[in-house]
């Protein structure tokens, strides 16, 4: 069975387009035009990836992302013809896998869409990984500390997941950014940093860092220093 994609833009044109290409490389094409139409979709049709626009006529694209991150973790890929970082950084904060600004290439977003979908069909390990009171349920997909659930989104969950699987080892940039975003983001430093300044602010309770370590220029690793 093909892998069914739901295009969520106002804009009949750009639907049209996306729909032409997506349906050519052999995927099941679902559509919205509006915020709330997208989030009735992914519930009822459950698609395999979103490809979502900014700028609705009802809710923003990141209100859309914030309340499908709530009960889903399917792969959103942002399309937006704002390039500012500020949005980029808001979207990928919200839960977006992914961002792409208008115009692009269709060989460009089949190859992101492709890598997309790759990561959403890496199953994790199951089983509860802990360190110090830092605890991940690879399960159920939260995290603790102590007693206090911590709210991560989709990415940040990744990242920690994958550090928390090698406790005590560093892991390179590289390694990291392949793992979670996939081939093709082994040089995207700037989005790691991001993620990992998040979780910081999430799982640390101290300026000095208790559970993630910097390796200056190399990598990061996850170990208890409390």
């Amino acid at each position: 069975m093909s892998e069914k994609l739901l295009i969520v833009d106002d804009e009949d044109a750009i639907r049209k387009f996306l729909r032409i290409a997506l349906t050519g490389e052999g995927y099941q094409v679902l559509e919205a035009s509006t915020g709330r139409q997208a989030l009735e979709s992914v519930q009822q049709n459950q698609p395999d990836a979103v490809l979502l626009d900014q700028g609705l006529p009802d809710l923003s694209g990141l209100e859309v992302t914030r309340q499908v991150r709530e009960w889903s973790w399917v792969p959103i890929l942002f399309v937006s013809v704002n390039e500012e970082e500020r949005l980029k950084i808001e979207a990928f904060d919200a839960g977006a896998d992914d961002y792409l600004c208008k115009p692009f290439s269709v060989d460009e977003l089949m190859a992101r869409l492709r890598a997309a979908l790759r990561r959403k069909h890496i199953l994790p390990q199951g089983g509860r990984l802990r360190c110090g009171l830092l605890s991940l349920d690879q399960d159920a997909r939260e995290v603790t500390v102590g007693q206090e659930r911590i709210g991560l989104t989709k990415n940040e969950f990744a990242v920690l997941q994958v550090l928390m699987r090698r406790q005590g080892k560093l892991v390179s940039h590289r390694q990291l950014l392949q793992e979670v975003w996939g081939p093709g983001y082994e040089q995207d430093t700037h989005m790691l940093r991001v993620n990992i300044s998040n979780l910081r602010k999430k799982l640390e309770v101290q300026d000095s860092p208790r559970y993630l370590v910097n390796e200056q220029g190399i990598g990061y690793r996850v170990t208890d220093q409390g």
